[in-house]
């Protein structure tokens, strides 16, 4: 690894350690919401940026996730064992998801996968007696480790920040694994991966589960951390705004979700503080992802590549400028 890597990962470290030592409980509670979105639109970066399919879905296993470890803790079962459960019936219905993947694609995949938070949205709203309704579910407990409750904000904090770092890592694996290259095959090119032996159907399949998967986590822990959730956390507003982070961030980059859940979670929060600004926060907000999207379509992230590729092209233009003086200098 190199050694510019290794600092950026020390200065990371120190930074996501440190700094809530010093924030008040609202700044912690933020942090802890942006980890979580960090989580969920790490799956759907998978989805997304690496796969190439277009999901607007998913907010509703974000849902599913936030639910199932309600209701796990609400018929007096460990959190620890919701958290799991929530991973594993998001991979299942991810699973189910991805069909449409096989017969559809584009814009058709994304209205399928609308169509698909609707009605979960639908039935979160209306199956009072299994959700709560409109009422919700509320004293969702924090979780215990080692006999210490994890009740404070700040050690709820830092066992986000464990998840949020495994589950990175575990990603990190996977990407740089052969499944990565097939993901990324798939994107780019199914026809060619296919006449290549690789089996998209299972990999359209894998990129839908493991990506609800990961917004299961996500929305498990999102429920402990406010403690109370209902239905409209989870409606379609959501997931466009989680794929706005991913767009924003940086489609098939690693570290995109990271930064496109920081423009979605902290800077609206930042711009509502700012005097003279915060009347007009949200419109300046999204006049400013427009104007990103124009000017950055691939995301904040690829700004050190289109940068890297504009210096190339004026670097090659002007070896082509000193190759045409020297042909014309010649007798």
């Amino acid at each position: 690894m190199k050694k510019n890597t290794l600092i950026s990962i020390a200065v990371a470290a120190v930074f996501l350690c440190a700094t809530p030592l010093f924030l008040k409980n609202y700044g912690i509670y933020l942090l802890t919401t942006w980890l979580i979105f960090v989580v969920a639109t790490m799956g759907l970066n998978l989805t997304v940026g690496y796969a190439g399919q277009k999901s607007l879905g998913h907010a509703a296993f974000f849902g599913i996730g936030a639910y199932t470890v309600a209701l796990v803790l609400k018929a007096g079962l460990s959190w620890w064992l919701g958290v799991p459960a929530a991973a594993v019936l998001c991979f299942a219905v991810g699973l189910v998801l991805g069909f449409p993947a096989l017969r559809v694609q584009t814009i058709y995949l994304a209205f399928a996968t609308l169509g698909f938070n609707t009605a979960i949205w639908l039935v979160m709203r209306n199956e009072e007696w299994l959700t709560g309704g409109t009422f919700g579910i509320n004293n969702i407990a924090r979780p215990s480790l080692f006999g210490q409750p994890l009740e404070g904000n700040l050690p709820y904090y830092y066992l986000v920040l464990a998840f949020a770092v495994v589950l990175g890592l575990l990603l990190w694996g996977l990407l740089r694994s052969p499944w990565g290259k097939a993901f990324t095959a798939l994107r780019d090119n199914p026809i060619r991966a296919e006449s290549l032996g690789l089996n998209i159907r299972s990999y359209t399949l894998l990129s839908f589960a493991i990506g609800a998967a990961y917004a299961g986590v996500a929305g498990a822990l999102f429920a402990s951390l406010v403690q109370f959730i209902e239905p409209a956390p989870f409606a379609v507003g959501a997931s466009i705004m989680m794929y706005l982070m991913v767009v924003v961030g940086g489609p098939g980059y690693f570290l995109g979700p990271i930064v496109g859940a920081a423009v979605g979670v902290v800077v609206p929060e930042w711009l509502r503080d700012v005097p003279g600004v915060s009347d007009w926060y949200l419109p300046l907000f999204g006049v400013a992802v427009v104007f990103l999207m124009v000017w950055l379509p691939d995301g904040l992230l690829s700004l050190p590549d289109r940068m890297k590729a504009k210096k190339q092209s004026k670097e090659a233009s002007a070896a082509r400028a000193n190759m045409g003086k020297e042909a014309g200098a010649k007798p």
